[in-house]
């Protein structure tokens, strides 16, 4: 006789899954300064909220509330749009990155 799944007790894949998602959120430290409007001038602080490679982090990662955040990403825009900050790392990759054309493989 097959035995039935999904009956009986729980798995533990579940329990454990619920205790690693259940975590306090961090505030808003836009909130928390009481910070109206987010500055697009403001280079070094806007530099925290974006990774390495170059890329807008998330709310998830930031701590930021949605209000703030939707300002930071227009603010990052804005002021990579004035060269203020960059679009991309300015290292780049280490390895050369990018495709190679035929006829470098001939060399």
């Amino acid at each position: 006789m097959a035995k039935a799944r999904g009956r009986g007790k729980p798995s533990r894949r579940r329990e454990k899954r619920a205790v690693l998602g259940g975590g306090r959120r961090k505030p808003c430290q836009h909130c928390r300064d009481k910070i109206e409007q987010v500055d697009y001038k403001d280079a070094d602080g806007l530099r925290r909220f974006i990774s390495d490679k170059g890329k807008i982090r998330s709310r998830r990662i930031t701590g930021a509330c949605r209000r703030h955040q939707r300002q930071i990403a227009k603010a990052v825009k804005r002021a990579r749009e004035l060269a203020l900050l960059p679009y991309v790392n300015a290292g780049g990759r280490e390895d050369g990155g990018g495709r190679r054309e035929s006829r470098d493989r001939d060399r």
